[in-house]
């Protein structure tokens, strides 16, 4: 039975302090609209509406539906998107999404974020891959990485990075938004919850459970994003490379358009086991940012990975 469709907060609604002014997009669990506040500044409301739990028909109220188990999980998923309202607004970052406030109405929990112009990288890859060489990859992503840490320094793991959740502003920085799938590492709640993912970008332990999920589970996406940059797709989802591995390195399929370093640096990030990959955000970046030194990017991942085990 397919999940419902739901109908989202009409044009012209107020919503606290806010004025809904259209959609702008729409997920298995939220809406997200393009709103005005009081100094009739734009911003992003993300609405949590999870189709296979919730419904709304008409009005503006969230109605639940289900057994309690349905029932019980969509609140534990409430408070979970709370929780992570309260922890990314303490986050101020200029390669984090920014939200200004989150709270409560029409049964469910809302998040008002800083409304951005200029596309995802999604588009760019759709658009312009052919265009993209070691240096603009490198300037992303060591620029995207700072954010990163910032959000892991905070106990968060965002769960879901991808070319879709990753913005470029006009003035061309990187943003990572969308944590419809983040989770504290050190909380407990929303442990039962079906976990998001998308296949490719996904790392393997995703696969099995929200027990194992961590910082090394973002590297992997981020690896898979930057894979996707090269590619213009996707790598082989992991839970069938698990099953039989057909993921080809990309230093041997793409290295007469990009360095061995970089191709190399992306494999790293892709290795299916968490202890084979960078151990940090910071010996990624460390990486990203040596090769560009010209030294070889075998050596930076020995040298990287055997100081982060003498520190353990």
């Amino acid at each position: 039975m397919s999940a419902p469709t739901n109908t989202p907060l009409p044009e012209g609604y107020s919503l606290q302090n806010y004025r809904i002014e259209r959609l702008l997009s729409r997920g298995g669990f939220s809406f997200v609209y393009l709103g005005r506040d009081e100094n009739e500044d734009a911003v992003a409301i993300k609405e949590y509406m999870p189709n296979a739990l919730v419904v709304r028909r008409e009005g503006v109220a969230v109605k639940l539906e289900g057994d309690e188990q349905q029932i019980s999980t969509f609140r534990q998923g409430l408070r979970c998107f709370f929780e992570e309202g309260r922890a990314l607004a303490r986050i101020d970052h200029p390669n984090v999404v920014r939200v200004d406030n989150f709270f409560r109405a029409n049964e469910t929990v809302y998040m008002v974020m800083k409304y951005m112009r200029g596309r995802t990288l999604q588009f760019h890859i759709q658009n312009h891959q052919q265009r993209f060489n070691d240096g603009f990859l490198r300037r992303i992503f060591l620029n995207l990485l700072n954010g990163l840490r910032e959000v892991h320094a905070h106990k968060i793991v965002h769960l879901d990075i991808k070319p879709a959740n990753v913005y470029i502003n006009m003035d061309g920085t990187p943003v990572l938004l969308d944590f419809g799938a983040a989770r504290q590492i050190l909380a407990s709640e929303g442990q039962n919850l079906r976990p998001l993912y998308t296949a490719g970008f996904a790392a393997p332990e995703q696969y099995h459970g929200m027990q194992n999920v961590g910082p090394w589970t973002d590297i992997y996406s981020v690896g898979a994003t930057m894979y996707a940059c090269i590619t213009g797709k996707p790598p082989q989802p992991a839970d069938e490379r698990e099953r039989e591995d057909k993921l080809q390195p990309l230093q041997k399929a793409w290295i007469s358009r990009f360095s061995r370093d970089l191709l190399s640096i992306i494999d790293w990030c892709l290795a299916l086991r968490s202890d084979d990959r960078p151990p940090s955000v910071f010996a990624l970046q460390k990486a990203l940012s040596q090769v560009q030194e010209d030294a070889p990017v075998q050596n930076v991942i020995r040298s990287i990975t055997s100081r982060f085990e003498q520190s353990k």
